[in-house]
Parts: C-alpha cells; structure tokens; sequence
C-alpha cells in the first residue's frame, strides 16, 4: 500500500513540472513575437510617412510591370529637306552621229586599207583606195588631147591674125577672115571640152579613194584589200561623227513627261562602276504603242568606256521638291497600299497612309501623307497593330 501510495505522488509531482516547464515556453513565444512587432513598429515610424499607401504602392508595382512588357520601338521626326526628282531607266548606247561610209564611185578592187577601228581621222582622209590603173590611163589620154586641142587653136588663132593683117591690103576678103575666126572659135571650145573631160575623169578618180565625210572616231571596217566593190558594197566604215556617244534610254511614258531637254543625267555602263555625267538632248515625240515606252536620247563626250551597242543604266534628275524622306524599313504595305506607323501623344500607334517617290540610298520620299512633323517608328513597325501602346525610343541622331 505504502508503494502504490509513493507511486502516486511521484506521478503528481511529474505532471505538474512538465505544466509548468510549458507554460513558460508559452510566455517565451508570447514574448518573442511582441519584440518583433515592436521593431517593425519602430521601422516604420523610423521611415516616417514616405511609404505610398498600400493600395499606391500596389498600383505602381502593376504600372511598372506593364511597362515593362511594352514592345520597344525606335522613331524619329523626319522633318522636310529638299529631294531631287530621279527617273531612272535603261538604254544602249550608241554614236551620237553615226556616219556610214561606202563606195562613192565606180569601184573596183581595194588596194589599200588605211584605218583600223577606234582611231580617230580628218574630215576628208583617205580611209581605203581602190585600183585605178584604167582610169589613170584614160586621165593621161584625155590631157594629152587637151594638147592637141590648144595646139589648134593656137595655129587658127596664128592663121587669122595674119589674114586680119592682109585684111587691109586686099589680099584676102570679109568671108576668109569670118571662116578663119570660126575655125579659132571652134579650136578653142575642143580645148575647153578636152579640159572639162579630164576634170570629169579626175573627179571620178579621186572618189575611188574611201574618205571620211568628216573628223571623227571610226568604229568599224568591213573591207579588206582585194576586195572588189561597187556602189552596191554597202557599208564599209561607220564613224562617230566628233566621236560623241549617247544614251538612248527607254522611258515608260508617265516619266518621258517629267523629261526636259537639258536635263543632267549620270549613266553607268553595265559592268562597270564609272559614272559618266551627260544631258538630255533630244525626247522622243511619240511613244512606241506596244511598249508603252519613249526614248530620251543623253548626250555623252567620248570615253573608251563608253562603247556603242553596250548597254547602260542612267539617272536622269528631273527636278526637285520638299519632303519628309525616311528609310525602307519605316514603310509597311498591305492589300490597302502603303502606310507609316505614327505614335500619338498617348504612345499609341497610329496607322498612316501614305504616298512614296523615289527610292535612293538615302531612303525613301514620302510624296504625300506626312509633313514632317511626327514621331514616325522607324523599327518594329511590322509587329506593331493600330492602337498599340509602345515604349518609344528617338534615334540618335548621326
């Protein structure tokens, strides 16, 4: 009994350390959390009032983050600058004044060819001579009646000054000295057809000779020696008058209007990298009703570069305007035409129909549609839709 008894009390006393040992953890936690509430009271009153309210600072952190999901565009004001109006086209090049030259004569075999092409010759230079061994016969047959004919009339003029001189004596009448001055009248008109003939068959000898017709640049030769030709040969030579080229452009018709006479062009030849600068000197008064298409013909002073039948690219500046000029990658275009985006005071997106010009290295002209003046996205226009909130960034300026 005394046992159990002492069991009891032991288990009492057990139970009643163990409430107590947690209680005090209790009071432990009690106090911990009032010291942390404590200290984030005095952090607060430390910082005072420049804490936004909660409901702010919630809006701000969402204002923030939307931002930060904003698609960045760059843009730029383009303001106006003059543009200068280019029509571009293409074209062959070709002499200015192309001279063909061929057979002036009778003809007969070539001799001798004396040009090759690309020199340059004087007007009336030999360029070819043909056989003339007959034809220099006939011309020493026809001097040497000029001889005999001046030798009659010599003797007829002799004969009727010394019957002019018995005139007077009576040893000869009125009637011998008519006859006697017929005959001398008659002796010197054989002279005169003598001379006319060999002057006839000199000029036909002189025109076997192949000569320029003028100073310039031949450009090619279609006969050689023992050639025979005629009047029917065709083209022998053919030359650039002054050795000047052109460019005869091809122009669909809505651009041989803007097209003046004296307009400055540049022209680069294909395959090559050198610009020739020349001006328009002649517009074609009809179009071609197939093509649709005239030709503005571009003076060009001679160059080695520049060879006919070639075929060439020319800019032709028309003219010049004022307006807003901004790069390809700024110009979108759909099924509605072509359109810029614009932001808005609002940074919103906004679609702009616009017109374009002339494209150059320097961009593109905006004929209609702007004035310069708007925040124009140069970049990400094409992820962009209308009505969009951007966060725009201007280009720097270079």
């Amino acid at each position: 009994m005394n046992y159990e008894a002492g069991m009891l009390g032991r288990s009492e006393r057990l139970e009643y350390v163990g409430e107590e040992t947690r209680g005090r953890r209790r009071w432990l936690w009690i106090i911990g959390g009032l010291v942390v509430l404590a200290l984030i009271a005095a952090a607060f009153m430390m910082r005072g009032g420049s804490q936004p309210p909660a409901g702010d600072a919630a809006k701000g952190g969402a204002a923030k983050k939307d931002n930060s999901q904003l698609p960045t565009v760059t843009y730029a004001i383009p303001g106006s600058s003059d543009v200068a109006t280019v029509i571009t086209g293409t074209g062959s090049l070709a002499a200015r004044r192309e001279m063909p030259v061929g057979v002036a004569g009778e003809g007969g075999m070539v001799t001798r060819v004396l040009v090759e092409p690309g020199q340059w010759v004087q007007a009336g230079q030999v360029l070819a001579t043909v056989d003339r061994s007959v034809q220099v016969q006939t011309a020493d047959s026809l001097a040497a009646q000029i001889r005999a004919a001046r030798a009659d009339a010599a003797l007829a003029q002799a004969e009727l000054e010394r019957a002019q001189a018995l005139l007077g004596r009576g040893f000869v009448s009125k009637a011998d000295i008519d006859r006697k001055t017929a005959t001398r009248d008659a002796a010197n008109a054989r002279v005169r057809i003598a001379e006319a003939q060999l002057r006839e068959t000199q000029a036909r000898n002189r025109r076997l000779d192949i000569r320029a017709p003028a100073a310039g640049l031949v450009l090619t030769r279609s006969v050689e020696p023992g050639q025979i030709i005629s009047s029917g040969s065709g083209v022998l030579f053919r030359m650039a008058q002054g050795g000047q080229m052109e460019l005869r452009a091809q122009l669909a018709e809505s651009d041989l209007q803007r097209v003046r006479i004296g307009t400055r062009a540049q022209v680069t030849p294909v395959g090559g990298e050198q610009t020739f600068s020349g001006e328009v000197w002649q517009v074609s008064p009809v179009i071609d009703p197939q093509t649709r298409q005239g030709i503005a013909r571009v003076a060009l002073t001679y160059n080695p570069a520049l060879r006919p039948g070639g075929f060439a690219s020319v800019q032709i500046v028309s003219g010049g305007q004022r307006a807003p000029q901004l790069p390809q990658s700024a110009v979108q275009s759909d099924e509605k035409g072509n359109f810029v985006y614009i932001l808005d005071k609002d940074d919103k997106a906004v679609r702009q129909s616009v017109t374009t010009g002339d494209v150059s290295e320097k961009g593109v002209v905006i004929t209609s549609g702007l004035q310069g003046n708007e925040r124009v996205v140069l970049t990400a226009g094409a992820f962009l839709n209308a009505g969009q909130k951007v966060k725009p960034v201007q280009q720097k300026k270079q």
